[in-house]
């Protein structure tokens, strides 16, 4: 028994908590002054009292303390705050590297690879190089060479040694070294006196293979390239930069590089060269730069991303990347005003850095921002300021006019078809289509024409046109303001 009657003064202090709480709310509410109702999904649908819109929905009212600040300024409560998800950000004064983000590709160090040439036409024999990618140490035997030209030089040299006379043997030397033999076959030569028909050619240098363009017994010219020899101790790693970050760039800044198949490694190298002129049709600057690939990891046409740092600008004001709304023409957040009010503010972003964006005006240090909702509340923002801009101008033009509007002839729009037009009085008649808004179904009427107040020409009107019309009730008849001729309509 004890029990139940402590229970049901529990259950009495909640009842008398909760009865406190709505009366405080309904309190608060009947305190709020209300200007008007409003339809939830058409803000032109407005009435003085509680009713339904159109499509049947219960109005909502406006209250004026909504309606304070800025025309662009919205109200937001809280459970709606918080089912949209609203997160918010403090702007605050930090610093922030100029950080280059971008992609490049790996390819060779070009000041490391060798082009082998002739110097003289033959056949190649012997040719140990059977494929690219094959490895080749510097002074390591590569092909023979079988020229014709090249034995007779060597016949002219030994026959000049027979001679003694000097000057024809350095004569004799200095063919053979410019048709391609190297200085030790040329003292070999001189040292046994044999004549070679096949003369050997080795590596200029390390590396692999990149290009071979000859084959066992092909016929070659000084023109033809035979191989092509690359070290790939170091690369280069050629990168794109915007336009507007190009006069960040300068040689020597350290850089960055990861790969997708190397997750959580990064390469450190620095910008080795600046190219002069942008790409005319991506707008952005070639950089090369170069790295250190001791273990071969990076391979020629690797794609990766980029992170070149240009330095640190300090004192500046600074916000989340997420939280700048950018249309093309300006750039603007939304500034959260504290009790659920919002408005959207122009600024002037800066440089950008991985997450954060530089704010040169319209925010002030400690101002706090949206980051996350900040889309749909700038959209609320501005549909709010233009039906406050269509409200004033609506009222300007009552004001420069003697006629005079229920509070009900908010603009109605029909559609229909001209059948008359009576330019005497002003009146045109159409077989509109119904009505939804008037309860009216379709049917054939006269309305008159507000030439005071409306721009239309008769003139450009004509028995048959389809037309979308514009009308409003102006003491107590429904006239006609303004007339849109359109291709075609559906339903007529």
């Amino acid at each position: 028994m004890k029990k139940i009657i402590v229970l049901s003064k529990i259950l009495l202090m909640i009842f008398i908590s909760l009865s406190s709480v709505s009366l405080a709310f309904a309190k608060e509410d009947e305190e709020r002054e209300i200007l008007y109702w409003v339809a939830p999904m058409d803000a032109n649908f407005r009435r003085d009292g509680p009713g339904k819109s159109p499509m049947g929905m219960d109005l909502v009212p406006v209250y004026a303390d909504e309606q304070q600040g800025s025309s662009s300024e919205v109200v937001i409560s809280p459970e709606v705050i918080q089912n949209l998800g609203v997160r918010t950000a403090e702007a605050e004064r930090s610093k922030l590297w100029r950080k280059i983000s971008t992609v490049g590709f790996v390819d060779y160090d070009e000041s490391k690879m060798s082009h082998i040439h002739l110097r003289t036409q033959g056949w190649i024999e012997q040719l140990k190089m059977r494929s690219e990618g094959e490895r080749v140490k510097k002074g390591e035997f590569l092909f023979s060479l079988y020229s014709p030209e090249l034995v007779n030089a060597q016949e002219e040299f030994l026959q000049a040694l027979k001679l003694g006379n000097t000057s024809l043997v350095n004569a004799s030397k200095d063919r053979l070294v410019a048709l391609g033999m190297s200085q030790p076959e040329v003292k070999r030569l001189k040292e046994n006196r044999n004549l070679r028909k096949n003369i050997a050619y080795y590596a200029p240098q390390d590396g692999v293979v990149s290009n071979l363009m000859v084959r066992e017994g092909m016929f070659v010219k000084p023109e033809n390239q035979i191989a092509t020899l690359a070290d790939l101790s170091t690369v280069w790693v050629m990168a794109e930069v915007f336009e507007r970050q190009s006069s960040w760039v300068k040689e020597g800044l350290p850089a960055e590089v990861e790969f997708s198949y190397l997750p959580g490694q990064k390469f450190k190298g620095m910008v080795e060269y600046i190219y002069p002129d942008l790409d005319p049709l991506t707008r952005a600057l070639t950089v090369r730069l170069k790295f250190d690939n001791f273990d071969e990891a990076l391979k020629p046409n690797m794609y990766g991303n980029v992170s070149i740092y240009a330095g640190v600008k300090n004192n500046i004001i600074v916000i989340p990347r997420e939280a700048v709304i950018r249309t093309g023409s300006e750039e603007r957040v939304i500034l959260a005003k504290g009790n659920g009010r919002f408005e959207p503010r122009q600024i002037i972003a800066g440089i950008e850095s991985g997450d954060w964006f530089e704010v040169k005006s319209g925010l002030n240090e400690g101002e706090v921002v949206v980051v996350s909702g900040q889309f749909l509340i700038d959209s609320e923002a501005s549909t709010k300021a233009s039906f406050m801009r269509m409200s004033r101008l609506e009222e300007s033009n009552m004001k420069n006019t003697n006629m005079t509007i229920t509070d009900d002839n908010m603009p109605i729009i029909g559609m229909g078809t001209i059948t008359e037009i009576f330019k005497d009085d002003n009146t045109l008649k159409i077989d509109h289509q119904p009505i939804e808004i008037l309860d009216w179904p379709r049917m054939e009427m006269k309305f008159s024409v507000d030439k005071e107040n409306s721009n239309l020409d008769f003139n450009l009107l004509n028995v048959g046109d389809h037309i979308e019309f514009n009308m409003m009730k102006i003491n107590g008849e429904y006239v006609i303001v303004d007339v849109s001729v359109i291709e075609d309509m559906q339903g007529n």
